[in-house]
């Protein structure tokens, strides 16, 4: 009672007591329910990481030694059979005819579009909000990157601005489409298909994101004629430093990928083309072969996490149901027929400069993806174009804020992060 008649006439968002916060509700989960009960006592916030490796780490070590142990007892330092073995099981489990481990994400890229014929005198049509290197490798085998706008809900590359483009005398020139299953979701991969038939264009997926990620049944990695995976240390399936892979059912491609991922070889000393050293080594081979029979594990715990983070959100009365916020936050959302695997949970908000600084004050992680969209890069400013020509990306690069999620991420984590936001915009 003295404490209701200490708090009598506050706001009833949010309650603060010098640097203490404490909700006007605490939110309760009971399995998969959620309920919101009155709270009695302030509680000091606690720090958040934006992402914690070591969690996933100690119940792996003995394992992962043993691998790396491996590896150094038999000197297969350079694919061989580490590589090989978890190019096998990588994909099977992606359903796909061929996989082949390379050294980073970016040189996968590079490889499944110099595999599939991509080259000088042609151009991509991609998305300009990514990262750097979806356009990146595009420039470094000779072609140019051309940009079409993303669709607001799903921060992916929007079809019906493609074809737009496509339309236009800029796209005469096109030979490949780029979409990027951003956040973890793939791009709507039936409407690429079918503009990449309709004007004779090879298909190539920036799968970066989205290991486990799946367009109508179908895994990322199988939905076009190549795919490109990055295994950063921070990607759900993650190597021990920079790693990646193409995936593909073409035989013919995959063929010449690994001809061209060894320097233009395919006997040893003689060059057919000017290829790259871009291998996998046998260390990032190993690791990954065992971090890949979690990887479905640890895809269902993100899941949970999003969904946990939807009802914080929803139960705090911060969610907003249209495309761009307003007083609250807009949540990232699983488009129907799609399976999200939430390597990020982004969310939209006015003002993102100011909440990252007031999460920071409070040691609650956050990343922003990304700050500037690729047209404006100063990098790229060759390509000609200026601000306005990508509106959707460009207020998107202005209200997107990356929160805390990886699968070990705890419940009491999460409410943590729900309730400086709901402090912030109290």
């Amino acid at each position: 009672m003295e404490y209701a008649s200490r708090t009598a006439g506050l706001p009833p968002a949010a309650l603060t007591v010098g640097r203490f916060f404490c909700p006007a509700a605490t939110i309760i989960h009971v399995k998969n329910s959620v309920s919101v009960r009155p709270a009695l006592v302030a509680t000091a916030a606690q720090p958040v990481p934006m992402l914690d490796l070591k969690r996933q780490y100690q119940p792996l070590h003995e394992e992962l030694l043993a691998a790396v142990g491996h590896v150094l007892e038999t000197q297969q330092f350079i694919l061989g059979e580490p590589v090989a073995a978890f190019e096998k099981a990588a994909a099977a489990q992606l359903g796909v005819a061929h996989a082949l481990g390379c050294s980073s994400g970016t040189d996968a890229l590079w490889l499944a579009l110099a595999a599939a014929g991509i080259g000088p005198g042609q151009a991509v049509l991609t998305t300009p909000f990514s990262f750097f290197a979806s356009s990146s490798s595009i420039l470094r085998v000779g072609a140019i990157p051309v940009l079409a706008d993303i669709d607001p809900a799903t921060f992916n590359l929007d079809p019906k601005a493609c074809e737009i483009v496509l339309d236009s005398p800029s796209g005469a020139a096109v030979s490949g489409l780029l979409p990027v299953h951003l956040f973890g979701q793939t791009a709507n991969c039936t409407a690429f298909t079918s503009l990449s038939r309709t004007f004779g264009l090879k298909l190539i997926e920036d799968a970066a994101q989205a290991w486990g990620a799946e367009w109508q049944g179908v895994k990322a990695g199988g939905l076009g004629d190549a795919a490109a995976f990055s295994f950063y240390p921070t990607k759900n399936l993650s190597a021990a430093g920079d790693a990646g892979m193409i995936s593909t059912n073409s035989d013919e491609l995959a063929e010449r990928a690994r001809m061209l991922r060894q320097h233009g070889m395919r006997r040893r000393y003689y060059h057919d083309e000017v290829g790259w050293n871009t291998r996998m080594d046998g260390f990032q081979g190993a690791i990954l072969s065992i971090k890949l029979k979690h990887i479905a594990g640890w895809t269902e715990a993100r899941r949970t996490v999003a969904k946990r983070y939807h009802a914080l959100f929803a139960a705090a009365g911060l969610a907003e149901t249209g495309l761009y916020p307003s007083h609250g936050v807009v949540l990232p959302h699983e488009v129907k027929g799609t399976r999200h695997v939430w390597h990020q949970y982004v969310i939209r908000t006015q003002r993102r400069d100011d909440l990252r600084a007031f999460l920071a004050e409070r040691k609650i992680g956050s990343e922003i993806y990304y700050p500037v969209p690729l047209h404006l890069q100063e990098a790229l400013k060759h390509l000609g174009y200026q601000e306005g020509n990508f509106p959707e990306s460009e207020r998107a690069a202005r209200e997107v804020l990356a929160l805390p999620i990886f699968p070990e991420l705890r419940e009491d984590e999460q409410q943590t992060v729900v309730e400086a936001i709901t402090e912030f915009l109290g």
